[in-house]
């Protein structure tokens, strides 16, 4: 999915979020000033920000308030990054706030994208993810390695599991082995987090995997997954 397709479907739920809490105004308000830049388009987000500021991308306001066109695009920058640090805003605003910023290359969006990312919905991970495989924040694998291979926090790790995949630092391919081997050994119900650690290695290509690969294959639900994997690792089978 692509940023603009990623945008779009957050603003949606977020939109709905607002109406149900009586803040469709401020929605308004905050996806004017998003939608005004080219944090939305598909060239955003390619380059790390420098000392914490947004890198290519630059979010103009439509609203009212006025243009972050020019010299205003720090302006706005620093509105959606109060977003983030200010008590009081909702939820539905922050994730749009560090989804904007993260797209951007801003860096003061980190630390919300990262608890998003192992929120109990879904779709806030998945924006998450999205938002922080292109921030190019050099915490972001070490973060998602951690969720991805915290016991109490499996229900929640597929998308870690994911963005460590899509990632391709040297902390994803232990981080899923790791994922992996303790799934098969506790033989719990999250196989589609053991699903997502098998595909992702096959997709890393590193013969380290190819042990719990082949542990892997021996597990109806991800046996199909797993041949498929060590077929694409040098040496496997």
């Amino acid at each position: 999915m692509g940023t603009e397709d990623a945008f779009r479907s957050l603003a949606e739920r977020a939109r709905g979020e607002a109406a149900r809490r009586g803040e469709g105004a401020e929605y308004e308000r905050l996806a004017a000033l998003v939608e005004g830049g080219s944090v939305v388009n598909e060239s955003v987000g390619e380059g790390p920000a420098r000392n914490g500021s947004a890198g290519n991308g630059c979010v103009r306001s439509s609203s009212a308030g006025g243009s972050c066109a020019g010299g205003s695009h720090a302006a706005c920058c620093g509105e959606l990054a109060r977003v983030l640090a200010e008590s009081g805003w909702p939820l539905w605003a922050r994730e749009i706030a560090a989804f904007a910023l993260g797209c951007a290359g801003d860096r003061r969006a980190f630390e919300t994208l990262v608890l998003l990312l192992n929120h109990r919905d879904p779709p806030r991970c998945a924006t998450a993810a999205h938002a922080l495989a292109r921030l190019g924040d050099p915490r972001t694998a070490r973060a998602a390695a951690a969720l991805a291979t915290n016991p109490l926090r499996t229900a929640y790790a597929l998308y870690p599991v994911r963005l460590l995949t899509e990632l391709r630092a040297p902390e994803s391919v232990p981080a899923l082995m790791a994922t992996l081997e303790r799934l098969l050994a506790d033989g719990g119900p999250y196989w589609q987090v053991a699903l997502a650690c098998v595909e992702g290695l096959g997709a890393l290509g590193d013969p380290r995997a190819i042990p719990s690969l082949t542990a892997a294959r021996d597990h109806p639900r991800l046996a199909a997954a797993a041949a498929a994997a060590l077929a694409r690792l040098p040496g496997g089978r």
